[in-house]
C-alpha cells in the first residue's frame, strides 16, 4: 500500500455540518483511517476549537491532529488571504512513521542538555514539521537548543498567525499549547525542503569588525551605516524608489565562499540605523569576523529565487506524497501583485500531490544545514516515500 495524503477546505465560519462533511470527505480521499493530520484555521474558530477538533477527528478517523491559527490559508495551488475557514491535510502512511509531539513554554524554561531528544522520543527522524506559538514562546531559544539535539535534521514550519495576539494559538488534539506542536517523519520517507528568502546581495561582502549583541558598528574599515549607504547607491533608480522596507542584512553561512550569491546568507531584518554613530541594528546576532553583506528584495527577485529554489530542491516527477507550505504574511498579493504566487509554483512542482499551508508571522527552515527563523520567506516541506 502506497502512502497517500489528501486535503479538505471549508470557506466560512464554524459550522458543525461543514466540519463533519470535511471529515467524511477526508476519510474518503484517504480510503481508510488517517495516520495523522494538520489543521490550519482562521482565528474565529478558536471559541469552537474543542468542537472543531473533535468533529474532524471523529469523522475523519484521525488519531493525531496538530494545528494552528492562520491569517491566510493555502489549499492546493490557491492562496486565501482573507476570510474565515480551515484547511486540513491528512496522511495515510504505510512504512513512513509520523510521531506528533507538543511542548510547553515551561518545558523550554526547564530544559537542559539533551532534553528535547529525550522528551520527543524520536531517535532518527528524517525531518520535523513545526508549528510555533510566537506570543508565548521564545522561539529563537528553543530552536537553538533543538538544533543541538537534532543536528543536520531539517525542521520546516512557521509561527502561528492571527488577527491579533488573542487570536493566535497552536493546538494538539484540541488542546491549546503555549509552546509548539511538531511531527517527526521517519522510516521510509525522503524529505525535500524549499527555503526562498527572495533577496540578492548588494554592495560589498565585508567582515564584521565591531558588534555588540545585534548592533553592528563597523564592517571592514568603515562604519556599518556607511557600508549600507554605499550598498544603496549601487541600486538602479527604479530600485531605490522602493528600497524602503526592502533592505536587509545578510550573515554569511559559510566563510569559505569566493563569490557570495543569493542563498549564501541568512537574511535578517534591519531594525534601525544611525548615521551619527554609524551603527546598524539587525534582527540577528553576528559574530566578529563573520562576513556580512546587505541584501535587496523585490517581487522580481523573489519570484526568480523561488523558482530557482524549486528547481534545485524538488525532484522532478509525480511521486511526492504532499507539500506543506509556509509563506510570510508580507508576501501574497500585496507583494507580488498577483494571486496564488507561492502556492501555485510549489503545487505545479509536486502535481498531483496535495498542497496545504498557511501565511505565517515568521517561517522556519534550514539554510546551509542549520534550521533558522526567517521573515518574508516561503518555506516548504515535501514528503516522498522511499
Amino acid at each position: 500500500m502506497k502512502s497517500i495524503a489528501g486535503t479538505v477546505r471549508h470557506a466560512g465560519v464554524f459550522d458543525e455540518t461543514a466540519v463533519i462533511a470535511a471529515g467524511v470527505q477526508l476519510r474518503e480521499k484517504l480510503g481508510a483511517n488517517a495516520s495523522c493530520a494538520l489543521a490550519f484555521v482562521s482565528s474565529d474558530y478558536l471559541p469552537h476549537l474543542e468542537d472543531f477538533t473533535e468533529l474532524i477527528r471523529v469523522h475523519g478517523r484521525i488519531p493525531e491532529l496538530i494545528g494552528c491559527t492562520a491569517n491566510g490559508l493555502i489549499a492546493g495551488p490557491e492562496e486565501f488571504e482573507a476570510g474565515s475557514g480551515f484547511v486540513v491535510l491528512g496522511f495515510r502512511f504505510n512504512e513512513i512513521l509520523a510521531n506528533p509531539y507538543s511542548f510547553t513554554r515551561a518545558q523550554l524554561e526547564s530544559a537542559d542538555d539533551g532534553f528535547w531528544k529525550e522528551s520527543a522520543g524520536v531517535q532518527e527522524p528524517r525531518a520535523w514539521l513545526a508549528l510555533l506559538n510566537p506570543v508565548d514562546l521564545d522561539v529563537e531559544e528553543w530552536l537553538t537548543e533543538w538544533n543541538i539535539d537534532y543536528p543536520n535534521v531539517p525542521c520546516v514550519g512557521g509561527f502561528a498567525s492571527g488577527t491579533d495576539a488573542e487570536g493566535i494559538a497552536v493546538f494538539h488534539n484540541g488542546v491549546r499549547v503555549d509552546g509548539g506542536a511538531l511531527i517527526a517523519f521517519s522510516g521510509a520517507v525522503d524529505a525535500e525542503t524549499v527555503v526562498s528568502q527572495g533577496c540578492r546581495p548588494i554592495g560589498e561582502p565585508l567582515p564584521v569588525t565591531r558588534a555588540e549583541a545585534n548592533v553592528v558598528y563597523s564592517l571592514g574599515s568603515r562604519p556599518a551605516y556607511q557600508a549600507l549607504e554605499a550598498a544603496y547607491q549601487t541600486l538602479a533608480d527604479t530600485e531605490k524608489a522602493h528600497a524602503r522596507g526592502n533592505l536587509f542584512a545578510g550573515l554569511a553561512s559559510n566563510e569559505y565562499v569566493e563569490d557570495f550569491k543569493s542563498g549564501d546568507f541568512l537574511v535578517r531584518n534591519i531594525i534601525g540605523a544611525d548615521p551619527e554613530t554609524g551603527a546598524v541594528v539587525i534582527n540577528g546576532v553576528p559574530r566578529v569576523g563573520q562576513t556580512m553583506q546587505y541584501q535587496f528584495r523585490d517581487r522580481t527577485l523573489a519570484d526568480a529565487d523561488l523558482r530557482a529554489c524549486i528547481a534545485t530542491s524538488i525532484q522532478p516527477g509525480s511521486d511526492a506524497i504532499a507539500a506543506i507550505v509556509f509563506t510570510c504574511l508580507g508576501r501574497g498579493v500585496k507583494f507580488f501583485e498577483t494571486e496564488n504566487h507561492d502556492a501555485a509554483l510549489i503545487a505545479a512542482a509536486v502535481t498531483p500531490a496535495p498542497v496545504a499551508g498557511f501565511f505565517c508571522s515568521a517561517e522556519i527552515g534550514p539554510i546551509a544545514g542549520i534550521n533558522s527563523i526567517h521573515a518574508y520567506t516561503a518555506s516548504a516541506l515535501i514528503l516522498r516515500e522511499r
